[in-house]
């Protein structure tokens, strides 16, 4: 992360469009596995999704359980938590020239096309709501 980038901490509902495309294209299988937790200005532990863009470092504000809904009712995603083809192929299309998206699109070697093993877990951690009363 460059020191010199605006840092910018805001909900996931209150991003432009584009940009809450770009999260998903860069956090194709879920958010919740990807949450930092840090202390705010008024000492409460929060969480957050980090995105870095060019000239931007996101901390995008949401708990485990606003992560998991934000997938779960977002059409983009299938039942499992991953991105859709149709979705993903869209957005790297859209996307493709934006320099810090190679970054996030290159990490990205296990797509949900090739998950097919099923070792029982629910893919949006479902199973694992301890972290879900965390503050804002």
């Amino acid at each position: 992360m460059s020191t010199n980038k605006p840092r910018v901490i805001k909900e996931f509902e209150k991003l432009d469009e584009d940009t809450q495309q770009q999260i998903k294209l860069a956090y194709p299988n879920g958010f919740a596995g990807h949450l930092v937790y840090y202390t705010n200005k008024d000492g409460l532990k929060v969480s957050a999704l980090p995105f870095e863009t060019d000239d931007r470092y996101y901390l995008v504000k949401m708990t485990l359980a606003q992560a998991k809904e934000i997938v779960r009712e977002d059409e983009d995603y299938d039942d499992r938590g991953n991105l859709k083809s149709s979705a993903k192929e869209e957005y790297t299309e859209k996307y493709s020239d934006l320099d810090h998206m190679a970054d996030y699109v290159a990490d990205d070697s296990s797509s949900a096309d090739d998950d097919d093993d099923d070792d029982g877990m629910d893919d949006l951690g479902m199973g694992d709501d301890q972290d879900d009363d965390m503050e804002d």
